[in-house]
């Protein structure tokens, strides 16, 4: 089988997994949780303007997850995300220790990791962004 198919399937895969991910939490930061409900958890946290981060939290998380399963301005939305993964570390995950069952970093450095993936080697073929560039 040939090298670039192998490669794009496996950036559609990781995509979409991210993609389904990121906006699942953005959809529970909206609808689920509520707004008031990720302000208090935000400000607890210590993240700075809780209520402004939460609006971004979820329409980031929500927007940037549908992004990921198209392909549309991949690698830029792949970069953005990984920083919101890096701030919810720093604000959240960084005292817990490893294991996310403890709310460890575990989980948002693979995020940040799959995430690197898609900046370094693009959105694939099998993308808006592959079919705009064809």
């Amino acid at each position: 089988m040939d090298k670039s198919v192998v490669r794009d399937a496996t950036l559609l895969i990781v995509r979409c997994i991210l993609g389904v991910v990121f906006a699942a939490h953005g959809w529970r930061i909206l609808l689920i949780d509520g707004i008031t409900e990720t302000t208090g958890q935000f400000s607890a946290w210590g993240v700075p303007q809780p209520g402004l981060s939460a609006w971004i939290a979820a329409l980031g998380q929500l927007c940037g997850g549908g992004l990921l399963i198209v392909g549309f301005l991949t690698t830029v939305v792949a970069g953005a995300m990984a920083v919101f993964v890096a701030a919810a570390l720093y604000f959240v995950h960084v005292d817990s220790g490893l294991f996310v069952q403890d709310g460890g970093i575990e989980y948002p450095f693979v995020l940040i990791a799959a995430l690197a993936v898609i900046v370094v080697f693009g959105t694939g073929r099998a993308s808006v962004d592959g079919m705009l560039t064809r």
